[in-house]
């Protein structure tokens, strides 16, 4: 999994953030017993997916407290505003 920055997981959904957790951490497990072992190579490995694990952490955080919305969430309003515009004009006509 390569490093990704916050601006690109806000883009993401609910479900494609957990799925990328899911590998975050799947990877953090096999890096960490590559260390036990003595078959790591790259240590720094080991703090970029704790990194990407903590920035996907937060923006989930920030959609949970409403600091940011769901990707999917703008679509929907903007919908809603396009519905009720058609709304208004069919009451002028």
């Amino acid at each position: 999994m390569a490093t990704l920055t916050a601006a690109e997981l806000r883009n993401l959904g609910r479900d494609e953030l957990m799925t990328k957790l899911g590998e975050a951490k799947e990877e953090l497990f096999n890096l960490r017993f590559q260390a036990a072992t003595g078959q790591l190579e790259s240590h720094g490995r080991l703090r970029a997916v704790r990194k990407d694990i903590a920035r996907i952490y937060t923006v989930l955080s920030e959609r949970a407290l409403g600091i940011t919305e769901e990707v999917d969430a703008p679509v929907e309003a903007e919908a809603a505003a396009d519905e009720a515009a058609d709304d208004s004009e069919k009451a002028n006509a």
